[in-house]
């Protein structure tokens, strides 16, 4: 179930992360959106590539995308691929490394594939429902699985998005959460899937259904939780697609620390 949909969204973000690389690697433009988030070339090449790629395979599928106009026919459909092409931009403006490719799809509001791309490392996280979850690079492929830990934990933070209520829960739990560390966008939610760390937290209401997607999935088929704070799991192909409550990412329930 879901090899069709899996094997092509793993195409569609190696065909992405070339295009990503080539403009990553000289110099490029900068606009800023009207809700003042930075978007490239990259985002808007990106994109096209995925959509195009997709659309061609499955052309009764819908899509809702970050650089894409939102077309709510999408509501009416149970098969939704929900896609940020550069999920990081500000890491990708910077230049740090720290920004991935997000191709997940929603099936009747649950995510049921998902593939992060890490273009710059080339390495390439993926899962799809009832199938496990993967981590790919170059030569080594491996079936990954969340740690058990739940002691002397790693939190992982935001470069960017840092606000003071993480900030204070980390401190508040500084019994159980012994270490700090930054990444950007889906690599902290990847990284615990992968078993490096054990929880992060994003406490805000910023985040959209297309930065979340893939990587829950993944989380979920490793073993982890993918969840609002309240312990809710997030669902798919809302008319609002904000995240409004945040969310948690931990390796076991027990590390749902608030």
């Amino acid at each position: 179930m879901w090899e069709k949909e899996l094997k092509a969204a793993l195409e569609a973000g190696l065909l992405a992360k070339e295009k990503i690389l080539e403009i990553y690697h000289q110099p490029f433009d900068v606009e800023i959106k009207e809700d003042n988030s930075p978007v490239t070339l990259a985002d808007k090449s990106a994109d096209k590539i995925i959509h195009d790629y997709l659309a061609k395979l499955f052309p009764d599928y819908a899509f809702l995308t970050e650089e894409s106009d939102d077309n709510l026919k999408r509501l009416n459909n149970d098969f939704v691929w929900i896609v940020d092409p550069v999920d990081g931009t500000k890491d990708f403006v910077a230049r740090d490394g720290g920004f991935t490719t997000n191709i997940g799809l929603a099936y009747k509001h649950e995510v049921v594939v998902g593939v992060v791309v890490v273009p710059v490392t080339g390495e390439i996280y993926y899962a799809s429902k009832g199938n496990g979850a993967f981590y790919r690079k170059d030569l080594l492929l491996e079936r990954i699985h969340v740690n058990d830990k739940t002691d002397d934990l790693t939190c992982l933070r935001s470069v960017f998005h840092f606000n003071e209520d993480e900030k204070n829960i980390i401190e508040k739990h500084f019994d159980k959460i012994k270490h700090v560390e930054k990444f950007g966008s889906s690599l902290k939610p990847c990284r615990i899937a992968h078993g490096k760390a054990e929880i992060t937290y994003r406490l805000s209401a910023g985040t959209k259904e297309w930065d979340t997607a893939a990587s829950q999935i993944i989380v979920e088929e490793a073993g982890g939780l993918f969840v609002e704070p309240d312990g809710t799991p997030i669902r798919y192909n809302r008319k609002d697609v904000y995240n409004r409550k945040g969310y948690i990412v931990v390796n076991r329930k027990e590390n749902i620390l608030l």
